[in-house]
């Protein structure tokens, strides 16, 4: 493998300078093919995998890096990493599912051999973000992951550079503001179609005419380029936005003004060669449209972060996203799955005492909605999902709208619900039921879970699901006749969405419309294609 997942790894500040440190490095000792995690069949690695992960990998700075700093860029390490070139440590980082970087100047040897040390320590900590991750693999908790499970990369920039961007747009325009490792007095923004301006300080807006807007039918993007002396970065925008309006005295969500129903699928992003990352960029892709090519226009990313070429690809396809946190904290299989499945699931305002999770976990959403912000694709926030670590989530619900007020947000998914939330929010497993729309509207954020075995293409140990299908006949039945008698009669009283449980099956779990490896669709795809244009001709009539 000379070339591992080789693309620019963040494209929404893309430079001129990128030097790839992905591909064979070793680990303790043994072989392992970078980024992809060590417990995965993609890496190749051999040897044992403990509490504490030591890579190590030799590079030599590219003669074309001519520009005063060298950037060294982490994708995602899990849990804690401390990073050493050239026996001195630069520095270290907390979070697995997050990106970060260093300034290496000082550290790299421009003329000859560097050694890279990273220290990852991964003790499957419930202090830190650890989403579906255990040691024990099972049902719907599958293998965790440890250690580098991203790109890490080299770049070149001028003294003064780009840090980061934040992009603000609306459906006549966009607001930029740009941060820099120094103080911004003055940046440049080109755009795709020609316009060009210049601001003084570090905000400044363009408005647009004869907008192009972003919709899941043609998602459009700008793109855009952005200069602050000599660092330029290139990134992209989209015109669009989501609210939650009366139409006709029933609040429905909008796009772009427009009422939309957010017909989804569970998307939890494992791969059964690679679990946290598939073979290629292009893979993510291959999925998205898989799913448009049966009708849904969105993916609800379940518990976990994805690598930002993800986000990407749903901008430029058009798939809509509903971002879950990634949790902390305990759970308890009875307390917040079996019980509330089942129908026993009181209200509980779950106001806690803050912990070192929760805190933790405050600082990762933050985190999150940071560095997703700029993508026009996600539409909505999962604060808490099913009671998994869940703390006064009023709190957490105003916490998250004063970081990010451009999205809807759940705070509360499938139960446990408290008094703020964008959503009436349902996980419907097991059965069809009258759904019941009060003020707000009703999102059924999980349902289905049927399940049909394909014994060549199953990767787990003990079957997972919800029903069990004989064939692919009797699957898109049952999964045809849920959306008929549960969601398409109730579409007209302000039901605003469904996701079906799941896009693919994951080891164990064998509900997927795929299974775990992409080879096979389960489902009669267009059955559920006509099934799904249902949902769009009822959504014309509103």
């Amino acid at each position: 493998m000379e070339k591992v997942w080789d693309e620019y790894p963040r494209p929404q500040m893309k430079r001129d300078s990128f030097y790839n440190l992905n591909g064979i490095w070793k680990l303790n000792g043994e072989k392992i093919v970078v980024p992809f995690p060590p417990q995965s069949k993609l890496s190749g690695f051999e040897g044992e995998i403990g509490d504490v992960l030591v890579y190590e990998k030799e590079f030599t700075v590219p003669s074309d890096f001519d520009k005063k700093r060298i950037l060294m860029n982490f994708g995602a390490v899990d849990q804690i990493a401390t990073v050493w070139i050239n026996d001195k440590q630069i520095g270290s980082h907390k979070g697995g599912y997050w990106p970060f970087y260093f300034d290496v100047t000082e550290y790299v040897d421009k003329e000859n051999n560097n050694v890279l040390k990273v220290v990852a320590i991964d003790t499957l900590d419930k202090n830190y973000p650890y989403g579906k991750q255990t040691k024990k693999p099972g049902g719907m908790w599958y293998t965790e992951v440890s250690g580098i499970w991203q790109s890490v990369w080299l770049e070149n920039v001028p003294e003064k550079y780009v840090e980061g961007i934040k992009i603000d747009a609306d459906l006549n325009g966009v607001s930029v503001e740009v941060f820099g490792n120094e103080e911004v007095d003055g940046f440049k923004v080109k755009i795709g179609d020609g316009n060009e301006k210049e601001f003084h300080g570090s905000k400044g807006r363009i408005d647009i005419d004869n907008p192009k807007l972003w919709t899941v039918d043609k998602p459009y993007l700008y793109s855009m380029e952005i200069t602050m002396g000599e660092d330029k970065v290139e990134s992209y925008f989209a015109l669009r936005t989501i609210e939650i309006k009366d139409i006709n005295g029933v609040n429905r969500v909008c796009l772009n003004g427009e009422p939309i129903f957010f017909n989804g699928v569970l998307d939890q992003g494992y791969f059964h060669d690679g679990i946290f990352l598939p073979r290629c960029e292009k893979e993510y892709e291959k999925d998205i449209l898989r799913m448009k090519e049966l009708g849904f226009n969105m993916l609800r990313k379940h518990i976990k972060i994805e690598p930002e070429c993800f986000y990407y690809a749903c901008d430029k396809l058009g798939m809509l996203v509903m971002q879950d946190m990634v949790n902390t904290g305990c759970y308890s299989f009875v307390k917040d799955t079996a019980l509330p499945t089942v129908g026993f699931k009181k209200k509980n305002d779950r106001k806690r005492k803050m912990t070192v999770a929760m805190e933790n976990f405050k600082v990762y959403t933050k985190e999150t909605i940071e560095k997703l912000y700029n993508h026009p694709c996600i539409v909505a926030y999962t604060i808490f999902n099913e009671g998994w670590g869940q703390f006064n989530s009023d709190y957490m619900y105003e916490f998250v709208k004063e970081l990010d007020d451009s999205r809807l947000i759940d705070s509360a998914s499938g139960w446990y619900a408290q008094e703020k939330n964008d959503f009436d929010s349902e996980h419907i497993y097991f059965k069809t039921k009258k759904l019941k729309v009060k003020d707000r509207p009703l999102f059924v954020t999980e349902c289905g879970g049927y399940q049909l075995f394909d014994e060549a293409h199953f990767y787990g140990s003990k079957k997972y699901g919800y029903g069990t299908c004989k064939d692919k006949g009797e699957l898109t039945e049952r999964i045809v006749n849920m959306y008929e008698k549960m969601i398409l009669p109730e579409i007209s009283e302000g039901v605003c969405g469904c996701i079906y449980t799941q896009l693919s099956d994951v080891e164990d779990e064998i509900n997927g419309l795929y299974t775990y490896d992409r080879v096979v669709c389960k489902v009669d795809a267009n059955k559920l294609f006509e099934m799904n244009k249902k949902i769009n001709r009822l959504m014309k009539k509103i």
